[in-house]
């Protein structure tokens, strides 16, 4: 019946949520430990709760082992696309969305852009041997925001037009 169908696809939605949060949950605690390991090396001092609890995660951390993840997704997405596997396809997109909700709010283009004329002005750029310098100004007000290709891109087209 109809019912059973909706409570069965509720189900899979839930299931899959909970296979990505699994997943991100996984990612995070191997974070956690490439973290306690060069930590360790660093400071063989420290006690083992000392040392625990220096290798927690910041939220900033967080959040880049989500867009990480998310990135990943993306490619897939992509691969799946030009593979002709809409059915892997539309999994990544599925996970990616679930992803999404777990990062913080996406810049607009438009906020993107006057953010990097910003730091093109504030770094004096005026050449595309200067995008190094404007992505150091500007990654760090973005990151986690914005998609790293996209603003490279709104870099390159703005230092081309200079």
């Amino acid at each position: 019946t109809l019912t059973e169908k909706q409570s069965s696809l509720l189900k899979e939605r839930k299931e899959l949520e909970v296979s990505v949060l699994r997943q991100l949950s996984a990612a995070v605690l191997n974070k956690e430990k490439e973290k306690r390991y060069k930590i360790s090396k660093e400071k063989p001092e420290l006690s083992g709760e000392e040392l625990e609890k220096e290798s927690q995660l910041t939220d900033e951390e967080v959040i880049e082992v989500i867009v990480f993840e998310a990135k990943k997704r993306k490619e897939s997405i992509g691969l799946f696309e030009k593979g002709r596997r809409e059915d892997l396809a539309k999994k990544e997109k599925q996970e990616l969305e679930i992803l999404q909700k777990y990062l913080p709010e996406q810049l607009s283009e438009e906020d993107l852009k006057k953010l990097a004329k910003e730091a093109v002005e504030k770094t004096g750029a005026k050449e595309m041997r200067d995008f190094g310098k404007v992505m150091q100004e500007l990654m760090p007000q973005v990151k986690g925001k914005a998609d790293g290709n996209q603003i490279s891109k709104i870099v390159r087209e703005l230092l081309e037009v200079k």
